[in-house]
C-alpha cells in the first residue's frame, strides 16, 4: 500500500504516518521503483493501535515503550498495567481540577445577574484576579528566584 492507503486505512493524515516513521513508532518503509512508500496491513495494525491508545491519553513515549515490549515477556503486561494506573491516576487529577474549575465558574456566572458594567463584571473581574486559573503543583512560583536557589 501506498501511504496515503495505509493512512486512509488507520484514520490518520499522511504526515502522522511520516512523523511516527521517523520516530520508529513504525517500521521504516519499503521503497517501490519508482520511490513511492510501501506499506503492509501490519503498518495499518500498528497505527491504528497508537491513534487509540492516543485517545486513551496514553503520550508518544508510552506507546513507544509498549510496542517495544518484547512478546514474550511475562513481566510485560505487569508493566503496562503499571503506566495504565498512572494514567488513571492522571485522569483523577484532572477529573478533579476540572470539578473544581466548573465550581469557581458557576459561582462567578452565579453573580453575573446583574449584567454590570464591564470593569465591574464578576467573570472580568475573577479572571483578572486570576480566580478561574487551577492550581497546578509549582504554579505561581518565581521561576527566577527559584533559579537563583542552590
Amino acid at each position: 500500500m501506498k501511504i496515503g492507503e495505509v493512512a486512509a486505512m488507520a484514520g490518520v493524515p499522511t504526515a502522522t504516518v511520516r512523523y511516527y516513521e521517523r520516530r520508529r513508532l513504525i517500521a521504516p518503509s519499503q521503497r517501490s521503483a519508482s520511490g513511492y512508500r510501501q506499506y503492509d496491513s501490519a503498518a495499518a495494525e500498528r497505527l491504528r493501535f497508537i491513534k487509540h491508545a492516543q485517545g486513551l491519553g496514553f503520550s508518544l513515549d508510552e506507546i513507544q515503550e509498549m510496542l517495544e515490549l518484547p512478546a514474550g515477556d511475562p513481566a510485560a503486561c505487569a508493566r503496562v498495567e503499571a503506566v495504565a494506573r498512572d494514567k488513571i491516576r492522571e485522569v483523577r487529577q484532572r477529573l478533579a481540577e476540572l470539578q473544581r474549575l466548573e465550581r469557581v465558574l458557576q459561582t462567578v456566572v452565579a453573580s453575573c445577574a446583574d449584567h454590570r458594567a464591564a470593569d465591574l463584571c464578576p467573570v472580568l473581574v475573577a479572571l483578572a484576579n486570576g480566580a478561574a486559573a487551577p492550581r497546578r503543583p509549582g504554579a505561581g512560583r518565581n521561576p527566577r528566584a527559584a533559579a537563583g536557589r542552590g
